[in-house]
């Protein structure tokens, strides 16, 4: 009497447990192995299985990320900041971004103002201090509010002006630091100028500087406008960085509604070598829930 494989397996209630089986064994093969890709994670993403910053670093690079990121350190004290270095260099990880400038109240870029300029000037001469530190390549800037006061148009000259001036505090310095400007979305921060990744590729062009680049936050753009695959492409000569983080929710690939394993395939296959940041939150608390996160990039980043 002849019996097909489905029959069999259900028979003998092996189905079930044949899948369980194989991604138990999966997850400990993967376990530790270095990602595809340059994820970076932030301090605090994975606070419940190491609390002292270096710590937190270990444990990353244990898992088998190869970057990190982190907003605030140009407000940690410098003998940390060249620690932390350190520690990033002994473990072969990638520094991602930091936060040079970003106001969200204020139209720092757009309005032309010398007291404004004066400051984001101040912020980029700091942030050469702060790479060479912490060894980083690339830093955020959030070119803040709209200006009402004025024609759309005019700000934009006023941005681009700006931002050529920021770059030649780089070339005075002979800092490789690259800024990237990130466009934000208008539900989470709105009034800001800068939000469309079009809008940001044609300021980039207008600079003209390998200083001056676009930081595409999919998160960001999959609220603002969507269309992420088509966007990256038109403005691939432009783009040094990415952020991801899923939406609605903001936390990690696997619980929107982005597909990010097409994504990751999609930015390695064009040859991205350079760094993804893990700009959300955890969907789960405690260590499960960073267990789950871990897992959740895991499954992302097989193709």
């Amino acid at each position: 009497m002849s019996i097909d494989r489905r029959t069999f397996l259900t028979a003998t209630g092996f189905a079930a447990a044949a899948p369980t089986l194989a991604a138990t064994t999966a997850t400990q093969l993967r376990r530790g192995e270095p990602f595809q890709m340059l994820y970076a994670p932030h301090f605090g993403m994975f606070g419940n299985h190491a609390k002292e910053l270096d710590d937190q670093l270990q444990f990353a690079a244990d898992e088998g990320f190869r970057a990190w990121e982190d907003n605030g350190m140009p407000g940690r004290d410098p003998a940390t900041q060249e620690r932390l270095g350190k520690k990033m260099a002994a473990l072969g990880m990638t520094m991602g971004v930091f936060v040079a400038h970003a106001d969200f109240g204020k139209p720092t870029f757009a309005s032309g103002q010398k007291d404004h300029a004066d400051r984001v000037l101040a912020d980029i001469a700091a942030a050469v201090e702060v790479g060479k530190r912490v060894n980083a390549r690339w830093c955020t800037v959030v070119p803040g509010s709209f200006d009402r006061r004025q024609d759309a148009d005019f700000q934009t000259a006023n941005v681009v002006e700006l931002l050529k001036r920021c770059c030649d505090v780089l070339e005075r310095a002979k800092s490789d630091l690259v800024m990237v400007l990130e466009p934000l979305n208008f539900r989470d921060h709105p009034n800001l100028f800068l939000t469309r990744i079009g809008q940001a590729f044609a300021i980039c062009r207008a600079v003209g500087s390998p200083h001056c680049k676009i930081l595409d936050d999919l998160y960001h753009q999959q609220i603002t406008e969507g269309n992420l695959l088509p966007n990256l492409d038109r403005a691939w000569s432009e783009i040094a960085y990415y952020q991801v983080g899923d939406n609605p929710g903001r936390n990690e690939p696997g619980t929107g509604e982005v597909n990010f394993r097409n994504i990751f395939r999609h930015l390695h296959g064009k040859g991205f070598r350079g760094v993804v940041g893990m700009e959300h939150g955890n969907a789960e608390g405690g260590k499960d829930g960073e267990r789950k996160l871990i897992e959740r990039y895991r499954d992302a980043d097989r193709w």
